[in-house]
């Protein structure tokens, strides 16, 4: 089986207001890609992937106007992919969903949040996750009140042989400091959403203990927008949102071998998921932001990963028309696991 967790950047501009792909030459939101070539690259990609399931992370928009699930699954229509049915959990007001296509025939799949729902006063622990956590931020005795701009998307599936396991994808993103209007108040600012940031992952990690103490085959996917030497308040914090989710070092880790070939070394080639351009340097920046964590379950059925990088992984550098569509579809680049299901 594979599975596959892919940021899609801007994907809900190839969208009109019936769903529908926007087949033009127009700006996609991507610089210097049409939506036209956008849409393109994407279904080279997907059509690629063929994937048993895949978790978009920044899937289009769910609301009034609005259906991510019509829009998916028109896509994968159009395209004749085999992940032809989607499912989302929570929606949020980011215009960035999380939601997964899936193959119907492969998979069955069921929309399962856990924990207690929340009144606007929250709980502590780990609450449902569109709900709000109690939890001192700044060790000053005071509980700040946490809750997720993009709630996490939690499945129940089970394969056509009777494997049962679960899924959480992921999009843990700390907010620009907006509204700071001097250097200070920016440092104040980013000190403070980071905070936040990692509340939401031990939050997530909460919820990880429970399913490990269940004994629960568990996968926790998606784009975490953070990792072991990437963030400038590491230093400050100790620890990264990575590094908590995983829950490295302690009973019930989770396992991604990209993030344990980070976290085992101080210098050196690193594996990376994404790719953005810096336009104050005129260079581009590589980072590692995308993980499918895993209990143990998997890697005894033969968990294998990999990084669909258009110049690090061979094949997808030797398929001409792929590696071009990995570039223009997206600033994140597909991350799957194999394993026996």
């Amino acid at each position: 089986m594979r599975i596959a967790t892919y940021n899609v950047e801007w994907f809900g501009n190839l969208f009109d207001k019936k769903d529908r792909l926007i087949d033009d030459n127009g700006s996609s939101g991507r610089y210097g890609v049409t939506r036209a070539q956008q849409i393109a690259a994407l279904a080279t990609v997907f059509r690629a992937l063929d994937a048993d399931a895949i978790m978009v992370i920044e899937a289009p928009d769910q609301g009034r106007r609005h259906s991510t699930i019509a829009a998916l699954t028109g896509f994968a229509d159009r395209f004749g992919l085999r992940a032809n049915a989607a499912i989302m959990g929570f929606a949020n007001d980011t215009q960035q969903e999380i939601a997964l296509m899936y193959d119907p025939s492969v998979l069955e799949v069921s929309h399962d949040p856990q924990g207690a729902a929340t009144g606007p006063d929250g709980t502590t622990g780990a609450p449902r996750f569109d709900g709000v956590l109690r939890i001192d931020l700044d060790i000053d005795a005071t509980e700040d009140l946490v809750v997720f701009s993009k709630p996490p998307l939690e499945l129940a599936l089970r394969s056509q042989s009777g494997f049962e396991f679960r899924m959480i994808g992921a999009h843990l993103k700390s907010k620009a400091p907006h509204g700071a209007t001097n250097p200070a108040q920016v440092m104040q600012y980013a000190i403070a959403n980071r905070r936040k940031q990692l509340a939401q992952a031990i939050w997530l990690r909460g919820r990880i203990d429970e399913h490990i103490k269940a004994a629960d085959a568990l996968m926790v996917m998606g784009d975490m927008n953070d990792g072991p030497g990437l963030d400038e308040f590491e230093d400050l914090f100790g620890r990264s949102s990575v590094e908590i989710v995983l829950g490295r070092g302690r009973e019930g880790s989770l396992y991604d071998p990209h993030a344990e070939r980070v976290l085992g070394q101080r210098i050196g080639a690193s594996p990376t998921t994404s790719r953005f351009w810096m336009r104050k340097e005129k260079r581009y920046l590589q980072a590692l932001l995308d993980y499918i964590m895993v209990t143990p379950h998997f890697r005894e059925r033969g968990a294998v990963w990999r990084i669909w990088h258009p110049l690090d992984d061979p094949e997808c550098w030797n398929t001409a028309a792929l590696r071009d569509a990995l570039v223009k579809a997206s600033d994140h680049f597909p991350l799957t696991i194999e394993f026996d299901a």
